[in-house]
């Protein structure tokens, strides 16, 4: 009597490439699965293609957020006529006393508001993975030094420095160069702290450890061991920084600190606004919504993002 010992060969090793393509496509189902995470990536879409195609939208329209339509006004500067305005030729009504086109305002404060937050948001989000990798990393009096400056930018009142900074500037410095590059300083401490963090926690992992142990050096242990790790964490904070960085350059621009006039900013819409909303209401329900949607896409696809980058999430949050 004999038995049949003979052992199946073990399955192929699936190739690093498909494995990379499978993983993707089961963060994009994760990702499309979360309804909130899709209206968010959608309302995102959406601004961006909107400021993208500002000039496009507003050719389509017949106006620009410059010219003056004193025609559209009363005698005391308010808006003629129902909802602010609002007619064939003024989609979203018209600015009180100047009578811009309120449509082409908010079409282009969206190109200001977003290429503010989002460049603040990319140079922040650089200074505080690399300061913050490394100082994780290499330790010693290095990540003292980083953690202090941290610390003093975290509790430093930034709104006072940017005011004193606008009043000292030269005029021919650009505003929304000068917002990006303030804004920038006072948020990357936030992802460094959370960087650093995680960088020491991951670089006693095993697999760093190993790494060192056979002659890894400390530029191929940063870029190809702790970097990709810290991959999901990055993309999530940077998707979540966006709307904080575009609300508060709305912020300065509704405290009259932001982007100077005449260009279009949701900020100094909204500020501009708050005298005339007894009057003429639709000049602040327009920009505040676009304000408002803007940060609620962004906010609710960072959300998404998490979830799909760490299903484990999902059941803790809802």
């Amino acid at each position: 009597m004999s038995t049949d010992t003979h052992l199946a060969p073990p399955a192929p090793a699936r190739p690093p490439s498909l494995a990379r393509r499978n993983g993707a496509r089961d963060f994009g189902r994760r990702l499309i699965a979360d309804r909130w995470a899709a209206a968010g990536a959608g309302a995102v879409l959406f601004f961006l293609v909107v400021a993208a195609a500002a000039p496009v939208l507003c050719a389509i329209a017949g106006q620009d957020p410059y010219t003056y339509d004193l025609d559209a006004l009363s005698e005391s500067g308010v808006p003629r006529g129902f909802g602010g305005g609002i007619s064939a030729e003024h989609w979203f009504g018209v600015e009180p006393m100047t009578g811009r086109d309120l449509f082409a305002i908010v079409v282009h404060g969206s190109r200001t508001s977003i290429l503010v937050g989002a460049g603040a948001t990319a140079v922040s989000v650089l200074l505080g993975v690399v300061l913050g990798i490394t100082a994780g990393f290499y330790g010693g009096w290095y990540d003292r030094v980083v953690t202090r400056i941290v610390d003093v930018l975290l509790g430093f009142p930034y709104l006072i420095f940017v005011i004193a900074l606008g009043a000292i500037a030269p005029t021919s410095l650009p505003k929304p160069l000068l917002l990006v590059g303030v804004l920038a300083i006072f948020g990357w401490p936030s992802i460094a702290r959370v960087v650093r963090s995680q960088t020491l926690a991951l670089k006693r992992r095993t697999f760093v450890v190993a790494s060192a142990a056979l002659g890894a050096g400390g530029w191929h242990l940063l870029v190809r061991q702790l970097l990709p790790n810290l991959t999901a964490t990055i993309i999530v904070y940077a998707t979540i920084t966006i709307p904080s960085m575009i609300g508060a350059e709305a912020a300065l621009s509704f405290l009259g600190v932001g982007v100077p006039p005449p260009t279009p900013a949701w900020g100094r819409s909204i500020g501009e606004a708050i005298a005339w909303v007894q009057t003429d209401p639709m000049f602040l329900v327009f920009p505040g919504a676009a304000l408002f949607l803007a940060t609620l896409g962004f906010n609710l696809l960072g959300d998404g993002l998490r979830d799909a980058f760490d299903p484990k999430t999902r059941g803790l949050r809802r």
